[in-house]
């Protein structure tokens, strides 16, 4: 059995779906009225606990042989990096020991640290800190930044509303963005595999790319030039909310490659590049 924290969200329900196509049985940890239709059609069986309240989660680790987590704060307003990603992850970790689970994998962020200037760095280091000390076997996916997230804010987002794309600084930066899919792949792969067992995976895409290249890719897969306006690194980005100002503003201070070749290879996935996310059938300008 295989408890999947986070599953009602787009990552965590990506990977319970595939434990359930590969043949295993899995449980997702849901808080109560949250809407796990989808996923009891999937075949996952629903338990309801919170991770800010170690009292539920006794009953939703009975039972499990792996636990896989991507839980982080969903803005709400009651949620905070501190109390889900830090603390939640925490509780969920003590509690699993407790169950006698067998293999802990954590999914995680590259650039967690306790000294991080951003509040879920912190919290993910938290819970990583947690994991490594807690005595079960653990795994710790620390991926790059989602090509699914970024590239939705800004590219798809401006072109869907018809608004040129905002880049900051010079874009001439490299960064390993991996596509959400291929997080999952690792995860489910890392549920059993023995190289992944009481290690860290940092995760990116099959080449580091820069938002110039990104442009560029997607208008290949459109065949057409795409408006393009430029901000300084911290200034306001049209559409955008603040907080992913600072952070985008980073990104333009450092290169990010990730050799990824073999980690490829030893966990049998199939890296989506940038040419073939921008060409997705399913993305269409305006249908957002």
């Amino acid at each position: 059995m295989v408890l999947v924290a986070g599953a009602t969200g787009s990552l965590g329900s990506r990977i319970a779906k595939g434990l359930r196509a590969r043949g295993d049985e899995v449980r997702a940890l849901v808080r109560p009225g949250s809407n796990g239709e989808a996923l009891e059609r999937a075949g996952v069986s629903l338990a309801f606990g919170d991770l800010r309240d170690p009292a539920t989660l006794d009953a939703a680790c009975a039972g499990v042989d792996i636990v896989i987590s991507t839980a982080s704060a969903t803005g709400r307003s009651d949620d905070t990096p501190e109390n889900v990603d830090g603390k939640g992850n925490a509780n969920l970790i003590v509690a699993a020991r407790r169950a006698g689970v067998s293999h802990f994998v954590l999914v995680s962020a590259l650039g967690s640290s306790a000294e991080s200037p951003v509040p879920a760095f912190r919290a993910k280091a938290f819970a990583e800190q947690a994991l490594r000390t807690s005595g079960l076997t653990w795994t710790i996916l620390q991926p790059a930044a989602f090509m699914d997230v970024w590239f939705a804010m800004f590219i798809e987002g401006p072109l869907a509303a018809g608004l040129p794309v905002t880049l900051v600084g010079e874009s001439r930066r490299r960064h390993s963005f991996i596509a959400e899919k291929d997080v999952a792949a690792f995860a489910i792969a890392a549920a059993t595999d023995p190289a992944a067992k009481n290690t860290t995976l940092v995760l990116g895409g099959p080449a580091a790319v820069t938002f110039r290249d990104v442009v560029a890719a997607y208008e290949s897969a459109l065949e057409r030039a795409i408006p393009v306006v430029r901000v300084a690194p911290g200034e306001p980005i049209p559409g955008l909310p603040e907080p992913v100002w600072g952070i985008a503003a980073a990104l333009e201070t450092f290169d990010s490659p990730i050799p990824m070749e073999h980690m490829a290879q030893t966990f049998g996935v199939a890296l989506t590049t940038l040419e073939m996310f921008a060409s997705r059938s399913h993305f269409e300008p305006g249908a957002h």
